[in-house]
């Protein structure tokens, strides 16, 4: 379950795959597109790109304990998003992380390659998923909700902890 096809609400062509390190070419591109509000979203501070050590990082993971997945437009090879799964060490729980370019909010994306890694995931046979969420990241917030993630406040202020129970989620990767 490391490939998948896909058209989103639109239309589009999308390729959902396993992020390879020679991708790190497709991140200038696609973080043009990603607003700074958007990655203090996903990074929780405020930046304006990702240094190339940081890609070099995202791109070079250790499968063992991770796994990443890209979204490609199957037109013209962009990425259109990327989604994380880090592991703990002792293969029971995952926390997941997701950005995407940002036109591409609210047009299934997301949500498709979040079902993508809960079904990787549930294949791997991790117990729970979760993650951590600005209280203002409302669009993150209902989307995990509809997913079956429960919501509760973290430890950091301003922050909501979601844990999906994947023995409560469903085994298929389709919307």
């Amino acid at each position: 379950m490391l490939e998948r096809h896909v058209t989103l609400r639109d239309g589009e062509k999308v390729l959902i795959r396993q992020l390879k390190p020679e991708d790190a070419r497709l991140y200038p591109d696609f973080l043009s597109e990603v607003t700074h509000d958007d990655l203090r979203l996903r990074f929780f501070s405020s930046m304006r790109e990702l240094s190339p050590a940081l890609i070099d990082k995202l791109v070079h993971y250790d499968p063992n304990h991770a796994m990443a997945f890209i979204a490609i437009d199957e037109d013209n090879g962009k990425m259109l998003g990327v989604v994380r799964l880090h592991d703990d060490r002792e293969d029971v729980h995952g926390e997941f992380a997701i950005l995407l370019r940002s036109r591409l909010k609210g047009h299934g994306l997301g949500w498709l390659m979040m079902k993508h890694v809960i079904a990787f995931a549930k294949e791997r046979g991790l117990a729970t998923i979760d993650g951590q969420v600005l209280c203002e990241n409302l669009t993150m917030l209902q989307m995990c909700s509809e997913l079956g993630f429960h919501v509760t406040d973290d430890e950091e202020r301003g922050v909501k902890h979601v844990t999906l129970p994947l023995a409560d989620a469903p085994a298929e990767a389709a919307p």
